[in-house]
């Protein structure tokens, strides 16, 4: 019986793992640093690189709260099996590795979501209604808000009405408030996170004005630096703003998408003792292995297959997808990467009269994105129906 159960262990293991690959070859490995690339910001080799090790970071730091969704969320009256994980793992990183090769980004929330929810429903689970809410909430907002954001910003950035090294310092300084109330694991108490303002503002005893104080005090910094940086080299501080927005989008998606490969596998191990942290660490190092191996091919496919993207578009499009990311990962909602940047890059290239912006791709990309959901739905339940029928 221990061998049986150590083996089975081990292929849920293994099946999370090649999870965690597709996703890091896939969105949270191609998405973020796809604008940076389409601006000739950074090489797509060395954007993989960069982007798998933010992604662990991220993952560890991060990963909690949408692992936990996950794992014991998102369907109501049984426990996932290991048997149940296994299926659920396999079919949405069959799909998900379908989308690498062939090129076109599927959505790994959609199709992590749909496998749980077909394989807890084969068991005979309750549908987790409210839950369900807010996923499709956030999911349907997302190609509004983010891209609609976008392009907004992408007007004033192009635009002559307003001066665009004062709007580019102030987006910076927003960007710094939202970085100082970013919950971190290391920053709050045991199984607990604290954000920047959250840990020092307590430290300055001035009671509740200390959060806010220090959050007004680091978007003021960020926005001087970038201000200053901007009046010596223009386009060199666009340049290097761009691959911030990157970098901070890269480890945003890797506390989304580790939740994504391990989240399963949350209620199978803790019973045996395997704390959250080290599954979040073996996560990580999945999706770094796949950020490093397959997302070339895929960065290549968002930056340049989507729309022509210039600096100030670029930078339209990941402020957005951060703040987005953020939200999804504060009230751990599984979001899609692909989802919020091709939305965000959409909207930035419908900017310039829609210059660049490929209707026929994004046509096959949404038909992609609502496929995955419902197949990996209908995999999830049939494949685990099946195996359970034959055992």
């Amino acid at each position: 019986m221990v061998v049986v159960t150590v083996a089975t262990l081990g292929v849920a293991a293994a099946a999370s793992l090649f999870m965690a690959w597709s996703i890091g070859a896939g969105s949270s490995g191609s998405t973020p640093f796809s604008p940076a690339v389409g601006a000739n910001a950074i090489s797509v080799m060395r954007a993989g690189l960069v982007v798998g090790v933010l992604g662990l970071m991220g993952a560890i730091l991060q990963g909690a709260n949408v692992t936990e969704a996950v794992g014991t969320e998102l369907i109501g009256g049984v426990t996932l099996t290991a048997g149940a994980a296994i299926v659920a793992l396999l079919t949405a990183a069959a799909l998900v590795a379908i989308g690498v090769f062939a090129g076109y980004p599927i959505a790994t929330a959609f199709t992590v979501t749909g496998a749980v929810v077909g394989v807890g429903l084969a068991m005979g689970g309750d549908p987790a209604w409210p839950k369900y809410t807010e996923i499709l909430t956030l999911w349907i907002l997302t190609p509004f808000v983010g891209g609609g954001v976008a392009y907004g910003v992408a007007r004033m950035l192009i635009g002559e009405r307003l001066p665009e090294r004062a709007l580019t310092a102030a987006l910076a300084g927003l960007v710094g408030a939202i970085v100082a109330n970013v919950g971190f694991a290391l920053l709050g108490p045991a199984g607990q996170q604290a954000s920047l303002s959250e840990a020092f503002g307590s430290g300055l005893g001035i009671g509740a004005i200390g959060t806010p104080l220090v959050t007004v005090a680091v978007a003021a910094v960020v926005a001087l630096a970038v201000y200053a940086d901007l009046g010596r080299d223009r386009e060199g501080a666009q340049r290097r703003f761009l691959l911030a927005m990157g970098g901070l989008v890269a480890f945003s998606a890797g506390g989304s998408q580790v939740g994504l490969a391990i989240g399963p596998l949350v209620p199978i191990f803790s019973d045996v003792g395997v704390p959250l942290w080290a599954l979040l660490v073996g996560g990580g190092v999945g999706l770094l292995v796949g950020s490093w191996t397959g997302a070339p091919r895929m960065i290549k496919a968002i930056s340049q297959d989507y729309a022509s993207m210039g600096p100030r578009r670029s930078i339209s499009a990941l402020i957005p997808s951060f703040a987005i990311a953020q939200i999804a990962v504060a009230f751990g909602i599984p979001v899609s990467f692909n989802e919020i940047i091709v939305s965000a890059i959409v909207g930035a290239g419908y900017a310039a009269g829609d210059a660049g912006v490929s209707r026929s791709k994004m046509g096959y990309t949404v038909f992609a994105w609502i496929a995955s959901l419902v197949g990996s739905l209908a995999l999830g339940f049939g494949v685990y129906s099946a195996v359970q029928f034959v055992l």
